[in-house]
C-alpha cells in the first residue's frame, strides 16, 4: 500500500511539473503589449510612415519574402511556397492584409502570437517551418513596426493550398511536446559582458535572420541540435559551418570578408548559391553596413566547431585521377587549374570551407544541377554555372567532387557514386547522355 501511494504521489508531482512547464512554455502574455482592436486590414496613415519604413527593414532582415512569396511569382507575400521538410511539404501562408485569404482579420496581438509564439488566430499550433523559435527574440518595437509594414502591403486574394502532413505529424496539438523540447519562450537577452556591436549581431543572427534554421543540424524530429551554426542538411543542399573553425567554417575569413559575402554574395573565395543566394538577394544585401559588421563580429566570436581535416586523398588514388581528368576537361575555364576561380564570379575551390563538410550535398547538387550566384546591387552580373547532369555519369560526378575536396590543400572524405545517384534522382535530373 505504501509503495502504491508513493508511486501515485510521484506521478502527481510529475504531472504537476509537466503542467507547469507546459504553461510556462505556452505563455503568450508577452504579446499582450500589442493592440487587440485594430485589424491588419485597416490601412495605416501618413503619420505611420516612419514605423512602416522601420518595419520594412525588419521584414527584410527576417527574410519574409523567401518563404511567403513563390519563386518567380507576382504575388508578393501571398504565400503558396512549398517548404520541403523530412515530414512532408508545408505551404507558407498568405500574410498580406486580405481579409479572407490573408491576415487582414488579425489584430496586432494575433500577429505577435503567430510570429513570436507559433499560435494561429484560432489558437492552433503552427509548424516550426515558420521559425517562431527564432522570432520569439524580436523586440516589441520591431514587432510593432513589422506589423505596421504588413498593414501597408497590397492585399492579395490568394488561397494557399492546405498543408496535409501524414500521421502523426498532422496532429498540431503534438507541437506542444515539440515546443517543450525545443522552444525557449524568452526574448533576446543582452549580454552585458559583450559590446553593443556584438549584442546587435547576436540579435540579428539569433532572431530576425534566424541563421540557425539552416546552419544548425536538426535531430530526427526537427529540433536544433547542440551543434550551433556548425552546418545542417537541407535536402539537396548543405548549409555550411559558419563558426570560426579555420577549416570547415569561416575562421580564415576576416570580418570584412564576412561582410562582403553577405552584401555582395561573394568574397575572396566563396560565391553564395542555392538557398543562401536567395537569402543574400532578398535579405542580407539590404542590411546596413553597421548591421553587417555586427553580424560579422558576432559570428567570429561564437564557439568554433571542433571538426578537423582528415588526410587528403593521394593523387594516385583512382578516383582522384578520374576527378582530375573531369576537372581539366570541364572546369578549368572558370575555376582555373589552380582552383582559385574568378573573384566575385566563379568560386574559388582552393581553400573553400564550404567544400569540406562531411555532407557533400551542395557540391553534388551544383555539379549536377548547375546554379547561379546571388544577384546583388554590388554584384549584378553574378556568375552562373551550367548543369552537367547530361554530360557526366554518376561515377564522374563523384570523382570530380572528390577531387575538388582533396586538392589545393583541401581534405575531405570521398564522395560515393551512390550519393550522386541519390541526388540525381532527388533532383529529377536526366542520366548522362549517350555518346553515340
Amino acid at each position: 500500500m505504501k509503495k502504491t501511494k508513493l508511486i501515485a504521489g510521484v506521478a502527481v508531482v510529475a504531472a504537476a511539473v509537466a503542467a507547469g512547464m507546459l504553461w510556462v512554455n505556452g505563455d503568450t502574455s508577452a504579446d499582450n503589449v500589442a493592440s487587440d482592436t485594430v485589424l491588419t486590414s485597416q490601412p495605416p496613415t501618413a503619420a505611420d510612415s516612419a514605423a512602416i519604413e522601420r518595419g520594412r527593414y525588419v521584414a527584410i532582415a527576417s527574410d519574409c519574402t523567401a518563404c511567403h512569396t513563390m519563386p518567380e511569382s507576382k504575388l508578393p507575400l501571398a504565400g503558396g511556397y512549398k517548404i520541403s521538410t523530412p515530414f512532408g511539404g508545408i505551404y507558407a501562408s498568405n500574410i498580406t492584409p486580405d481579409t479572407e485569404t490573408g491576415i487582414g482579420s488579425w489584430t496586432e496581438r494575433d500577429f505577435f502570437r503567430a510570429v513570436r509564439h507559433g499560435k494561429g488566430k484560432e489558437g492552433e499550433h503552427l509548424y516550426p517551418a515558420m521559425p517562431y523559435n527564432a522570432y520569439v527574440k524580436l523586440t516589441d518595437k520591431d514587432m510593432h513596426d513589422l506589423w505596421m509594414y504588413m498593414r501597408s502591403v497590397k492585399p492579395i486574394h490568394y488561397q494557399v493550398p492546405e498543408t496535409n502532413l501524414g500521421f502523426p505529424y498532422n496532429i498540431r496539438l503534438a507541437m506542444m511536446g515539440w515546443n517543450l523540447l525545443f522552444f525557449k519562450n524568452a526574448g533576446f537577452q543582452v549580454d552585458n559582458s559583450q559590446s553593443a556591436q556584438w549584442n546587435r549581431g547576436a540579435y540579428l543572427v539569433e532572431g530576425p535572420e534566424h541563421c540557425a534554421a539552416c546552419h544548425t543540424a536538426k535531430n530526427l524530429i526537427g529540433g536544433d541540435s547542440s551543434d550551433y551554426l556548425q552546418g545542417g542538411n537541407l535536402g539537396e543542399w548543405h548549409a555550411p559551418d559558419i563558426t570560426p573553425n579555420p577549416h570547415t567554417g569561416i575562421g580564415s575569413w576576416s570580418e570584412q570578408q564576412v561582410v562582403d559575402y553577405l552584401k555582395l554574395g561573394s568574397n575572396h573565395v566563396a560565391v553564395a548559391s542555392g538557398p543562401m543566394a536567395e537569402a543574400v538577394t532578398n535579405s542580407t544585401q539590404h542590411l546596413t553596413d553597421d548591421d553587417l559588421k555586427a553580424i560579422a563580429v558576432y559570428l567570429k566570436q561564437v564557439p568554433a566547431s571542433t571538426t578537423s581535416l582528415p588526410q587528403p586523398l593521394s593523387l594516385d588514388n583512382a578516383q582522384m585521377k578520374m576527378g582530375e581528368n573531369v576537372y581539366s576537361a570541364n572546369c578549368t575555364a572558370c575555376h582555373n587549374s589552380d582552383g582559385k576561380g574568378i573573384p566575385n564570379l566563379a568560386a574559388s575551390l582552393a581553400g573553400n570551407p564550404g567544400l569540406l563538410a562531411d555532407d557533400a550535398s551542395s557540391i553534388i547538387t551544383t555539379v549536377l544541377q548547375g546554379g547561379r550566384g546571388a544577384v546583388t546591387a554590388g554584384n549584378p552580373t553574378s556568375g552562373a554555372m551550367p548543369s552537367f547532369a547530361w554530360k557526366l555519369s554518376d561515377e564522374q560526378v563523384a570523382a570530380a567532387a572528390t577531387y575538388l575536396r582533396n586538392s589545393w590543400g583541401n581534405a575531405a572524405k570521398p564522395v560515393s557514386v551512390e550519393e550522386v545517384a541519390k541526388a540525381r534522382a532527388q533532383l529529377a535530373l536526366p542520366e548522362q547522355m549517350a555518346s553515340h
